[in-house]
């Protein structure tokens, strides 16, 4: 008999090491990972407020699925993320810990609306969703270029500067335009102070590949923030194109291209050979501005949702 999923609200250090454990099994096996960065950094540091954590584990004690499940969202609703063992799927465990989302979600929300994510686009996981009721409503592209082939110089307005991140100095004022640059964004736009403190204390933060353009009075007017990826995993570091924002004040400026290539520029002059990105299916202008960077699409991750 299947052991039932246990509800918890904080993972102890063996919990969070078992998640991580399982999270890497799955990825290594199905070419994705099956958790997002937010969710990784609430695994590991926790947040200002409780998630809910669904674990099923063997009679061994053995972790063989778990599920995230933030209910902090009034406006869109709850969000779940989750990943079962390779070894352990075709046995009910996914609908398990779906089911048990949304009995989680059922008894906070008359709409019951709860979101489910699935990176990569698996199959398997696209049918489960829509046997339980939930529709595809938000697509995730990531895409790739090589950073061998060539790349334009960036192009600024007279009097912006592009620098490098400063520590201490430029964090409120990064907060405040990044709020104002993604204030239709469902995720972006609602990063605090704290958010961004969590990601400087990553061991992938560099200040040298936060690059941030400014105004010749200072104000920052738009940024992009590189990452490099890979060293502690078995593939090859790769580059990022983390986040790229303006302020709407900047917009027409063309900052938003420039502020892309220097950052590629940035990671090729590390030695990188490739770079990647994120960005919404919706959002055609910036989708436009990748493919003419030589951006390709990947891989593709994709939001379920159920309720209105």
């Amino acid at each position: 008999m299947q052991p039932a999923v246990v509800r918890i609200e904080h993972l102890s250090p063996t919990d969070v090491d078992d998640v991580l454990g399982l999270a890497q099994a799955a990825g290594d096996t199905d070419g994705a990972y099956p958790l997002s960065e937010h969710v990784v950094l609430h695994i590991r540091h926790g947040g200002d407020t409780p998630a809910v954590h669904l674990l099923n584990r063997d009679h061994d004690g053995a972790l063989a699925g778990y599920a995230h499940l933030d209910t902090t969202d009034a406006v869109e609703g709850a969000a779940a993320e989750l990943v079962v063992h390779p070894l352990r799927r075709r046995h009910g465990l996914g609908r398990a810990l779906v089911k048990a989302a949304m009995d989680v979600t059922d008894e906070a929300d008359p709409q019951g609306r709860l979101r489910l994510w699935a990176h990569g686009d698996h199959p398997s996981a696209g049918a489960l969703a829509l046997s339980l009721g939930f529709a595809r409503s938000r697509v995730l592209f990531q895409m790739r270029r090589s950073l061998f082939a060539a790349l334009p110089e960036p192009r600024v307005p007279d009097g912006v500067e592009v620098r490098a991140f400063r520590p201490g100095e430029d964090d409120d004022a990064w907060v405040e335009v990044n709020a104002r640059a993604f204030a239709d964004h469902p995720d972006q736009g609602r990063w605090t102070l704290r958010d961004l403190h969590v990601r400087m204390a990553e061991p992938w933060f560099d200040p040298e590949g936060f690059l941030i353009a400014t105004d010749p009075a200072e104000k920052l007017l738009g940024f992009h923030w590189t990452k490099v990826h890979g060293h502690h995993h078995e593939h090859q570091p790769i580059g990022e194109v983390y986040v790229v924002g303006v302020d709407p004040s900047a917009h027409g400026l063309g900052l938003g291209r420039a502020l892309t290539v220097a950052g590629l520029r940035h990671l090729r002059g590390r030695g990188l050979d490739q770079a990647m990105l994120y960005v919404d299916e919706s959002n055609v202008r910036a989708v436009a501005l990748y493919e003419g960077l030589g951006f390709a699409r990947w891989s593709t991750d994709v939001s379920y949702r159920r309720g209105h």
